[in-house]
């Protein structure tokens, strides 16, 4: 008899992975803390508990939508914890600006690895969280309506990474003083020739986690039809 552990075999094999991976980023966090004698780079720690959190929302999520009372009960909060701290997973990707500032005595190639480490595990974690919430969308709806959702919340989140990266806003800043992040979400739709950047790069990155999005699930089909043979 299929017990409950067996049917989600791969999911918690993919939970155990991502928890070594952020075991081993910050290991060689304190690793790199020791060497240089200083905590230059202490804030991707921080970081990558922010990108925990959507996550542990949208598996949250996933599990109150089996049910029908904490479907409408439970999910739709979870599912709003997710969609604000969504960005914070793709997030730790531009923390490889910080390679341009020679802040550290550590070797560059482990400040590579380091950040490397960091990046990839963030990013896991939100195409681990998109896949389970386009499955509680599609379950609901359409597969068409799950991949609209999908572009749409990868949008979303990719102009997430720019408040956060270059207006210096972050999550908790929308719910405790939504309005200044309000006005300048305004100005830059109001505006958009002056913030012509600002698309760019919410364009480029969007289609960057949707590509790597894209190739996971065609690699996933890929398997599956090698296992039907």
């Amino acid at each position: 008899m299929e017990t409950p552990i067996s049917r989600f075999k791969y999911k918690w094999a993919l939970g155990g992975l991502l928890i070594l991976a952020s075991l081993i980023s910050l290991g060689l966090s304190l690793v790199h803390t020791r060497l240089n004698g200083t905590e230059s780079y202490s804030f991707l720690a921080p970081n990558l508990v922010l990108a925990w959190i959507p996550f542990a929302a949208a598996v949250a999520a996933y599990l109150a939508a089996r049910n029908r009372i904490t479907l409408f009960l439970i999910m739709p909060v979870c599912a709003l914890v997710w969609f604000i701290f969504f960005p914070n997973a793709p997030y730790l990707l531009t923390d490889f600006q910080h390679l341009a500032l020679p802040n550290t005595r550590s070797p560059l190639w482990f400040d590579v690895i380091l950040l490397i480490w960091f990046a990839w595990t963030g990013l896991l974690l939100g195409l681990a969280s998109l896949y389970l919430m386009q499955e509680i969308v599609t379950r609901m709806f359409t597969p068409s309506i799950g991949w609209i959702f999908a572009i749409a919340a990868t949008t979303l989140s990719s102009f997430g990474v720019y408040l956060g990266r270059f207006l210096r806003w972050n999550s908790w800043d929308i719910l405790q003083d939504p309005l200044p992040i309000a006005k300048d979400m305004y100005d830059i739709i109001r505006h958009p020739m002056s913030n012509l950047p600002t698309y760019i790069f919410t364009i480029l990155f969007a289609l960057l986690f949707l590509f790597i999005y894209l190739t996971i699930h065609l690699f996933a089909g890929v398997i599956r039809e090698g296992k039907n043979k």
